[in-house]
């Protein structure tokens, strides 16, 4: 169980999030959704160690592991994938994926991303920055599969990218889910997220608004409460 407890956090003089918990339990998929502003991001900042928290703790299996820095965490299975790809647009897809191995079996490594993302492996030399916005985005994705670790934490991974590529890309998070990875999500297509989520939290001003399962969210009333959109638009960008 990953968790957030209490969280305060938010940058300079201004806070972001205020007395958020959240929790993402063993092989689940924890959808986070809200409006632009809402604090999203900056909540997986701070799951992540990129954000310390000012308040509040974060907890791994009811440990506190608040203050350690964001390698520790990674070596502890927390995963993050920011928005914007998140991959050394200098470096060659190989060398790419090398460097997502850290210290695993780079042979296996490779070979499993390979499997799950063939147009990477026709392109292992090529540099990462040429690639294309989606195919970019399965290298940054890569990192979920190569790593192999407890918890992903995604944010807006679909963005930008042509709808046969999101269509990819979550069928690739639904293999993560499968195979027992908890997943932690930020996505603009709310619909699609809430089709492979088992629990879902709304964000509205840097607080926790709702917390359920996505069936509760299933009238145009509920989701035009918390959400800001009808049921019928929730398949849009809505907050991109």
């Amino acid at each position: 169980m990953f968790e957030l407890r209490d969280v305060d956090a938010g940058y300079g003089g201004t806070a972001v999030l205020r007395k958020v918990s959240l929790a993402v339990p063993p092989a689940a998929v924890v959808a986070l959704l809200g409006p632009n502003g809402a604090g999203k991001t900056t909540l997986l900042r701070t799951a992540s160690g990129l954000l310390r928290p000012r308040r509040g703790d974060l907890l791994l299996d009811g440990k506190v592991v608040t203050r350690l820095a964001p390698h520790e965490l990674k070596r502890k299975g927390i995963c993050h994938i920011p928005e914007g790809r998140g991959i050394f647009r200098s470096l060659s897809v190989r060398e790419n994926l090398q460097v997502q191995c850290a210290g695993k079996n780079e042979a296996a490594g490779l070979e499993r991303a390979i499997e799950v993302f063939p147009k990477l492996g026709q392109r292992l030399k090529q540099i990462a920055g040429t690639l294309s916005g989606g195919e970019q985005q399965m290298l940054a994705l890569a990192r979920a599969y190569v790593q192999q670790p407890r918890v992903v934490l995604l944010d807006e991974v679909s963005m930008g990218l042509a709808p046969n590529i999101v269509e990819e890309i979550f069928a690739f998070l639904r293999q993560l889910a499968a195979d027992g990875t908890s997943l932690l999500l930020v996505e603009q297509y709310v619909t699609k997220a809430l089709n492979i989520a088992d629990y879902v939290y709304v964000l509205n001003r840097g607080q926790v608004a709702f917390v359920g399962e996505p069936s509760e969210l299933g009238s145009d009333e509920i989701f035009r409460q918390y959400i800001g959109v009808s049921s019928e638009q929730s398949d849009e960008r809505v907050f991109a």
